[in-house]
């Protein structure tokens, strides 16, 4: 298992050697300033929210999920395995879905009123009676809660200038896998506590919150192309008339 993972770390970094074509060169003015300027405020404010969503991920990674299913309903590994493995197809068919969905409704809507459904779908689980109530609501959650992964980076994308760009990438990305590092512990002391799935409720819990504070703070601040859309759509624009016998 380790040998394959491996293996496919290195074609992926052939692939990105070999067959990927550089960029054309961006103009100068573009590459001479790549640090935040007027969109600081912002970008802080969402890395700051990307963490607390990640920070609730932590409580339920996947091998803590697999242990607690293991000794609440006693999954099986190749049982496990299956359910992964469909939780990995939704949610790569949700990527799709979540650029359709935001071409209609808006990124900062299809980040929260996708990923807030899934939440509570997983604080549901432990009070689930039965093993596969349990798993419906896994694969329930599983389609739904990576729709708000290409609307973020979109959405980070689209509200700063491009200059900022490299800069909102990294500080919105690097907070997140620190905040993600932390929670694993607590979620593994409470498994040894107590058999009841509380990592699962209070990750939950968390990244109801973050989905509610992102909604609140952000819904005003729409990318350009959706103030765009907004315009046409509230002032469309109107077929010229001439009067007859004016015409050219």
């Amino acid at each position: 298992m380790f040998v394959v993972y491996g293996v496919l770390g290195v074609v992926a970094a052939l692939i990105y050697g070999f067959f990927l074509t550089l960029p054309v060169a961006a103009p100068r003015d573009i590459t001479a300033r790549s640090s935040l300027g007027p969109s600081r405020s912002i970008v802080y404010t969402l890395s700051a929210l990307f963490s607390l969503d990640s920070f609730g991920g932590g409580f339920y990674v996947q091998s803590l999920l697999a242990l607690w299913l293991f000794e609440h309903f006693g999954l099986s590994l190749t049982a496990a395995g299956s359910l992964f493995f469909w939780s990995g197809v939704l949610s790569a068919i949700s990527y799709p879905a979540a650029a359709w969905l935001a071409r209609r409704i808006g990124l900062i809507n299809t980040m929260v009123y996708t990923h807030l459904p899934s939440n509570l779908c997983l604080i549901l689980v432990p009070f689930a009676p039965r093993l596969d109530i349990a798993i419906g609501l896994l694969l329930v959650r599983s389609a739904l809660c990576q729709m708000d992964v290409p609307a973020r980076t979109s959405y980070v994308m689209a509200v700063v200038t491009p200059p900022e760009r490299p800069a909102a990438a990294g500080i919105t990305s690097a907070p997140r896998s620190i905040a993600g590092a932390v929670s694993p512990i607590m979620a593994g002391y409470l498994l040894g506590l107590s058999s009841f799935g509380w990592p699962l409720v209070i990750g939950g819990a968390i990244n109801s919150l973050y989905d509610l504070v992102l909604l609140f703070m952000f819904r005003s601040v729409r990318p350009p192309e959706e103030r765009l859309l907004t315009s046409i759509a509230v002032d469309p624009p109107t077929r010229a008339r001439t009067v007859p016998g004016t015409e050219a």
